[in-house]
């Protein structure tokens, strides 16, 4: 390193006596020596660089959790997003089982995820326009933090108020699948039984959580893998705010 160092220091001393066609290549040489390609300014994101990177990468992973959440079974068939039957009717659950009504149980839980794909057709441009108030501070956290600082920081800042926004949007899927239609012939029968507790969950509410923490879980996931993975930074943006985070470790 030291050799290297003092062939540096040679270079820029010849610089004074150069003209300037002879100065870029003695220049780039010398990033050679040092194993870089650029100034440690063209290297170095600019503050609005990385506000533009954080917003771009968590804004890219809304859309692709969005796109493969609402495939047909992005959440029925994949086992951390699949929504069950709700938790305060599990007697219920278990006791319709008993009466031999074990297919109608899967058809209402798999109208639950349903709903859910539908909902999250429409899931992107609200997680990208609650991204849009990102700070300074808030951005060099994020970039300094561990592999899901940007989605931690999403959920912290947005949950509450993206649950009441997603709310209609999930209370339309609801309806569009049909929910109750499978539903309905359940807690029925369900609450004719003597001495149980009537049940009727706000499905509405439960499905819209549900969703809610499961596109979160895909964010985190497209997050860890811009970071880790040079491959998955599509643009110069992330290259460079992403590349910058790696050596600054």
């Amino acid at each position: 390193m030291k050799f290297k160092l003092l062939s540096v220091f040679a270079l820029v001393a010849v610089l004074w006596a150069c003209d300037p066609a002879t100065t870029k290549s003695i220049t780039d040489t010398a990033n050679g020596i040092l194993g870089g390609s650029g100034t440690a300014a063209d290297l170095t994101p600019s503050n609005d660089e990385i506000i533009s990177g954080l917003k771009e990468a968590l804004s890219t992973g809304a859309v692709n959790s969005s796109s493969f959440a609402s495939k047909l079974d992005g959440f029925n068939k994949n086992p951390r997003l699949f929504i069950p039957f709700p938790p305060e009717a599990q007697k219920m659950k278990q006791k319709l089982i008993d009466l031999g009504m074990q297919n109608k149980v899967t058809e209402f839980e798999t109208s639950l995820n349903r709903a859910a794909e539908e909902a999250a057709k429409d899931a992107a441009p609200i997680f990208v326009n609650a991204i849009k108030g990102m700070t300074v501070t808030d951005a060099m956290g994020i970039l300094k933090g561990g592999d899901t600082a940007a989605t931690h920081y999403l959920r912290e800042k947005t949950y509450a108020s993206l649950v009441e926004t997603f709310k209609p949007t999930v209370k339309n899927a609801i309806a569009k699948v049909e929910v109750t239609k499978y539903w309905n012939p359940l807690v029925t029968t369900y609450n004719k039984i003597p001495f149980v507790e009537k049940q009727n969950p706000d499905l509405d509410s439960y499905v819209t959580q549900l969703a809610a923490r499961g596109l979160f879980t895909l964010v985190k996931d497209e997050e860890a893998k811009i970071r880790k993975d040079p491959m998955a930074r599509a643009t110069d943006i992330l290259k460079k705010v992403f590349g910058y985070a790696d050596k600054n470790k």
